[in-house]
């Protein structure tokens, strides 16, 4: 059905309407940009990057410190929807010791898939690895329960036995 020319003035207006509406609200669009004056190794203490920065024509915050938080972090340690560090926590995580998040790596690798020295994920990948779908050198999984695997989780993981083999291991 086709409107007509005064229909289409009404539906404009209404339109305009909402969009004054949402300027008044005084929401920025600009994202949030925190950094440490404080500077170790080169780096500062902290930073936050996150949402986009329309004067520095970026789309995602990239925050690079110490301390990093953002859309995008690299840092010993890192909190962002890609994390990379030392310790890093978050979406992506590519952590040097410890990756946490939905897709990890790292020594110690925990999340969705975890890919590490020890695993622990719904697919895990490591020397030792521990989930649904479990792969490496010692494996507890549905599949399997690798005795030396198990005396490694028991010894790290205080009630080890209880979370991960309800049935027995």
């Amino acid at each position: 059905m086709k409107e007509n020319s005064e229909q289409l003035k009404q539906r404009i207006a209404a339109l305009e309407r909402e969009v004054a509406a949402l300027k008044k609200r005084g929401h920025s669009y600009r994202g949030i940009r925190k950094r440490s004056n404080r500077l170790y190794w080169g780096l500062p203490l902290y930073d936050i990057a996150m949402g986009p920065d329309p004067e520095k024509g970026e789309m995602r915050g990239h925050a690079k410190g110490i301390v990093a938080i953002g859309d995008i972090a690299t840092g010993v340690l890192a909190l962002g929807g890609l994390a990379r560090g030392g310790v890093a926590m978050c979406g992506l995580a590519a952590g040097l010791l410890l990756g946490i998040g939905g897709l990890s790596t790292g020594l110690l690798a925990f999340g969705g898939l975890a890919i590490g020295g020890i695993a622990i994920g719904g697919g895990a990948i490591g020397y030792y690895a521990v989930g649904g779908g479990a792969f490496g050198e010692h494996v507890i999984s549905g599949m399997a329960q690798d005795p030396e695997a198990v005396r490694l989780f028991e010894n790290w993981l205080p009630g080890f036995r209880s979370l991960f083999c309800p049935k027995g291991c």
